[in-house]
């Protein structure tokens, strides 16, 4: 009896959510690179040179070849696994700080803090710097590589270091910050939600969604975020991409910023690029979660019984 309460009580252990979700992360940036590109054009287009997504993505293969789609595709990919790897790990630990200590149960509260904190962890440690890089090589236009000012994502960060200083890796904190840590409270929040309300799946209950379950699930808990942080996300993308070796900066900061651009370009601009981020982060989601759920699916029915995720 002692041995079963023992195996009762273990829990999916956070590197099992750490690589579950890195795999994940490198099918996922594989799949929507191209969105990303044209959704980060569209944030700094300030002329109206794009007229939409099909406009955007059609005038960059004309301009700069089919590869250009892929731009900043291996910092994208290393970040997606890392930031990955650190959210699901960082939120199983906190996850578990948060679970009654009595009952062992986790409130719907302590889901949305322990998403918060792994969203606000991953924005400083990994997103903020990997960000910055992939952002100014996108923002490159141009076929020649010779002509680029940024040769490939390690010059890129160099060049940054010693134009900018060590801080110039991390333009674009706080929106970041804002962003990450909501969109991940909410995530976390909605997925186990989900999950219950479609499927019937509990933590914990030894029963592995199919792919195409978790697809669901992860399409839907997808959506919420991007819409609620679209202005964080827009003055990330302005704040990243402007380079002091151009002379005074345009944005001080985060809240200059998001006044800014509503004097000089309207509310609307602070939700540009939405559409593609709902192009590419609820797919993205569903991508991650198809692949990560299976991975901790096998773990849990091979190694234990009615454990906890």
């Amino acid at each position: 009896m002692a041995e079963e309460n023992s195996r009762s009580k273990k829990t999916i252990p956070p590197y099992m959510k750490a690589i579950s979700g890195s795999l994940g992360g490198i099918v996922e940036a594989s799949c929507l690179q191209p969105i990303d590109v044209i959704k980060t054009r569209l944030q700094l287009d300030r002329t109206g040179s794009y007229k939409g997504i099909v406009h955007c993505g059609s005038t960059i293969i004309h301009n700069e070849g089919v590869r250009a789609l892929w731009k900043g595709l291996t910092p994208f990919a290393t970040h997606l696994t890392l930031k990955y790897a650190l959210r699901m790990s960082s939120n199983a630990v906190l996850q578990t700080a948060f679970k009654d200590s009595e009952t062992g149960k986790l409130s719907p509260q302590g889901r949305v803090m322990a998403g918060f904190g792994a969203g606000v962890l991953e924005a400083l440690v990994i997103v903020t710097p990997f960000e910055v890089v992939k952002i100014r090589l996108q923002q490159q236009r141009g076929l020649s590589p010779e002509l680029l000012r940024y040769k490939g994502p390690i010059h890129c960060a160099r060049l940054i270091v010693r134009e900018e200083g060590i801080l110039g890796l991390w333009a674009g904190a706080a929106p970041t910050v804002m962003r990450n840590g909501t969109n991940q409270a909410a995530m976390f929040t909605a997925k186990n939600a989900f999950d219950t309300m479609l499927w019937k799946k509990h933590e914990g209950d030894g029963q592995v969604l199919q792919p195409w379950q978790s697809m669901i699930s992860g399409f839907l808990a997808g959506t919420a975020g991007p819409i609620c942080t679209g202005p964080f996300d827009v003055v990330k993308t302005r704040l990243m991409a402007q380079s002091k070796s151009g002379g005074e900066l345009k944005y001080r900061g985060m809240f200059h910023a998001i006044s800014t651009i509503y004097t000089e370009e309207g509310l609307r601009a602070l939700w540009k690029g939405l559409i593609p981020r709902l192009m590419r982060i609820p797919p993205g989601q569903a991508i991650m979660w198809a692949v990560a759920d299976q991975i901790i699916g096998f773990y849990e029915k091979t190694y234990l019984t009615n454990a906890p995720l």
